[in-house]
């Protein structure tokens, strides 16, 4: 059994509203990025730093700020906290509408809490639950009808056609729907694939999904139930983790563990392995513990929750296991503490000109327990020869107002496959497209 941390939902209420509490960051969040990130001692503090950029959504006619040689306009507006993005063969965009899992409200304060941080960030919205399909048929880069494909779905995220086979993973079993090309509805009943990991605790709810190269496999990410483990290990069963389902027969094994909470995939397209975002732990100080991106090991163990970053032993995790922690692998590349970089997507080499051609874009949603804030951008890793290759660059900024209040929180990120770069803004309620200037 591990022993209990304070939650970090733990915050000083004032007459104002919610106060930002804790430490502030010695390091930028430079310092925290790269295939070698700075790693300070940790810094635990009576409270744990909470400093949250309250969401009040874009003004008639504002937008992020594109890069130099981009530009930026919205694809689609007035849709329902917009998290995941997949583009199907035909060019149709499917966004999952989507939020927390409704669950009993058991009456405690840490619940209460919770409900508070959410509200306030922009995600105390009850979930949709449908996955939208958008279609700009003239190509002008603009959606110009929207329908309902899907509905009444549990917390919906991750999307990927294999043959006529739609896979959504709910956030409690991955499902199975018939699919023909052009479709704009999907009422048949879908097959369930195989069971993951919910249930009324389900801290990290989202699950994503990806198809293998061959399509034979798909990989389903799993978050962890807790920040280290203080809710007890049992209630971490096949979590933290990333599972490979045989899509023929809906038998799963695990591919990868010890990832706290991983959520973007993507095929780097030079060596074929698969890579992940992953949100590491809190409550440890401004500055621990970077979020990551990294190529997934068959096999691999990444350290959660006993050690972070390789084999940096976190304390707070009693009992410890020295094996564990011995075998833990360092991940490719550290993208900032706290950035809750979630979305992933590899270039296509059609997309965007030069400098953006040849990387990884990555969402980061932002944080709500740094201070000064993370994230709240879009960022482009350069890559060569199939490794990262230089520090991130900013792709879409500008979704902090100057009083830090979040205008929007981009999460995920696709290719259009017709030249532009598609960006889910969770509390702008808008699909974003990045092109190249003309």
């Amino acid at each position: 059994m591990l022993k209990r941390v304070p939650h970090c939902a733990i915050i000083l209420l004032t007459a104002g509203g919610l106060a930002a509490c804790g430490e502030t960051a010695s390091l930028q969040v430079a310092d925290g990025s790269g295939p070698a990130p700075q790693l300070p001692a940790p810094n635990k503090t009576l409270l744990p730093t909470v400093n949250i950029a309250p969401a009040i959504g874009w003004p008639e006619g504002g937008k992020p700020v594109a890069a130099p040689g981009t530009q930026v306009a919205a694809f689609a507006e007035g849709l329902d906290h917009p998290r995941w993005l997949y583009v199907l063969p035909n060019g149709d965009v499917l966004v999952a509408e989507s939020n927390t899992p409704a669950k009993e409200n058991t009456g405690g304060v840490r619940d209460w809490i919770a409900r508070k941080i959410m509200s306030r960030a922009g995600a105390g919205v009850p979930s949709a639950n449908r996955i939208t399909l958008l279609r700009d048929a003239d190509r002008d880069g603009v959606a110009e009808t929207r329908s309902v494909l899907l509905e009444n779905l549990n917390s919906p995220f991750g999307m990927t056609l294999v043959g006529n086979t739609l896979y959504v993973a709910d956030t409690d079993r991955l499902l199975g729907f018939p699919y023909e090309s052009g479709q704009t509805r999907i009422s048949r009943p879908p097959a369930v694939i195989t069971d993951l990991p919910g249930g009324e605790l389900n801290h990290h709810w989202t699950k994503n999904v990806i198809a293998s190269l061959d399509g034979s496999k798909l990989y389903v990410t799993v978050g962890s139930n807790s920040n280290v483990g203080e809710n007890g290990m049992d209630q971490e069963q096949g979590r933290a983790a990333i599972w490979e389902v045989d899509r023929a027969s809906g038998q799963k094994r695990l591919f990868a563990s010890g990832l706290r909470n991983p959520n973007g995939m993507d095929w780097e397209p030079v060596t074929g392995k698969l890579w992940t975002a992953v949100n590491e732990r809190d409550e440890i100080g401004s500055d621990l513990v970077p979020d990551y991106v990294t190529s997934v090991q068959d096999g691999g163990f990444y350290g959660w929750p006993y050690s972070y970053y390789g084999q940096h032993v976190d304390e707070r995790v009693q009992p410890q296991d020295p094996q564990k922690v011995a075998s833990a692998l360092v991940p490719d590349y550290a993208v900032g503490p706290h950035t809750a970089s979630l979305g992933l997507v590899f270039a296509d080499g059609k997309t965007l000109a030069a400098p953006f051609d040849q990387g990884m874009f990555i969402g980061q949603h932002g944080s709500w327990n740094r201070k000064p804030h993370s994230g709240y951008k879009v960022v482009f890793i350069p890559f060569k020869a199939g490794k990262p290759a230089g520090q991130p660059v900013d792709v879409l900024s500008g979704f902090l107002d100057k009083d830090e209040k979040a205008l929007g929180r981009p999460v995920g990120v696709v290719n259009d496959q017709r030249g532009g770069l598609l960006v889910a803004d969770d509390v702008g309620n808008r699909i974003w497209r990045v092109t190249s200037a003309r």
